[in-house]
């Protein structure tokens, strides 16, 4: 049995690797189960898989989860150092980090340190510290196996393969409820339209993201500290059908490309079981029913959140961190109707443009770093 630590089981990314334990329940186990806020459906988790520990990491939550919880002989604790405690726990094989933003920087790093396995989904561990997150799993001998469809596919393509045949990468995007849309248009969309995505089920600030592409930006970054490929050898292409899930085109001029139906279910199985392939319930692809299938290039003007972010990677150092911290607290603002939707990135780069640049930061410099952006990101919207 492997046992797993689920961070951030209640979201989009928990809930479905909860799925795929439900589908082999011979082969892996609950061992924790951590989430933020959402006590009814955290208590609701813990009594259907029995975990032997649970973690609310919201401390003014804790009281209710344990009334909730008292009686089952599963122990609840509260706050980030249980969740540190609980990743570095002997009895955990693998952690699936799903917390969503900033926030799973810190028991991701704990994780590497005590040398877990980590199905890795919280995609802002790498954008903010890439640099410091691979330079630690080596160091420690932890395994990242990436959960984002993406980079899973990048991960399943580059299996058997020489890393110096790899010529790049080529991340696949939808496109986002907005592809098609002008300028004029985009100045008026609100949350709620941003929300509609056309293909994938994911929660709030994700899907924001990828309407403004900046999850595309994010997962260039992931990609470059996850498959040690530069930014110059990393293409983005729109394919609103999310049936290629991306690509690896090899020196010789060959394309790998990894297909299926969007279902995130695939990378999150493909994760935990690698390298083996196990069979699952997710539906199969019907090609002659599915048709055509089509691409195009980013539209760096309408969605500037793209550029911003390569600009970021090329710069290096903390930028990333600020381009990370501005960008959560901006889309905060969005969800809550207190900018625009063309406005995110107009902020975004004004405080790139304000925030003092560290060429080689620290973890505690990454942490200042982050608070500091968020400040100066906050002026422009007060």
């Amino acid at each position: 049995m492997t046992k797993l630590a689920i961070l951030g089981s209640t979201g989009s990314i928990g809930t479905q690797t909860l799925d795929v334990v439900r589908w082999n329940p011979e082969r892996y186990e609950v061992y924790a189960l951590v989430a933020n806020n959402s006590v009814d459906k955290l208590a609701e988790q813990a009594r259907e898989f029995q975990p032997e520990i649970v973690v609310i990491n919201n401390t003014t939550h804790y009281e209710e989860l344990r009334t909730a919880l008292r009686d089952l002989p599963i122990k609840v604790f509260t706050g980030s150092d249980a969740v540190d405690q609980v990743v570095r726990m002997a009895a955990v094989d693998v952690v699936v980090t799903a917390m969503v933003g900033y926030a799973g920087l810190a028991s991701t790093l704990s994780a590497i340190k005590a040398g877990k396995r980590i199905a890795l989904a919280n995609k802002e561990t790498l954008v903010v510290a890439g640099e410091l997150v691979t330079a630690l799993a080596i160091q420690h001998k932890a395994q990242i196996v990436p959960v984002d469809s993406e980079h899973g596919a990048i991960f399943q393509c580059l299996v058997g393969e020489r890393s110096e045949d790899v010529d790049r990468l080529i991340i696949t995007a939808s496109g986002g409820p907005f592809r098609n849309k002008t300028i004029d248009e985009l100045r008026n969309v609100k949350a709620a339209d941003a929300l509609k995505h056309p293909t994938w089920q994911m929660g709030a600030k994700i899907t924001i993201d990828s309407a403004s592409l900046m999850n595309k930006g994010f997962e260039v970054m992931e990609a470059r500290w996850l498959f040690g490929i530069t930014a110059d050898r990393i293409d983005v292409v729109v394919h609103p059908q999310s049936i290629v899930h991306s690509m690896v085109q090899y020196v010789d001029g060959s394309v790998k490309a990894q297909l299926g139906v969007p279902d995130m279910r695939l990378p999150i199985q493909y994760a935990l079981s690698f390298p083996e392939r196990i069979d699952s319930k997710i539906k199969r692809m019907d090609f002659a029913r599915q048709g055509q299938l089509t691409f195009e290039e980013p539209d760096t003007t309408r969605f500037r959140n793209l550029g911003l972010a390569f600009d970021a990677l090329k710069c290096g150092g903390n930028m990333p961190c600020v381009l990370n911290a501005a960008n959560e607290v901006v889309v905060d603002a969005f969800l809550h109707d207190r900018v625009g939707f063309l406005e995110m990135s107009d902020i975004i780069e004004k405080t790139m443009n304000r925030v003092a640049f560290i060429s080689a930061p620290t973890y505690d410099d990454y942490v200042e770093c982050d608070k500091e952006t968020r400040i100066i990101t906050a002026e422009y919207f007060r």
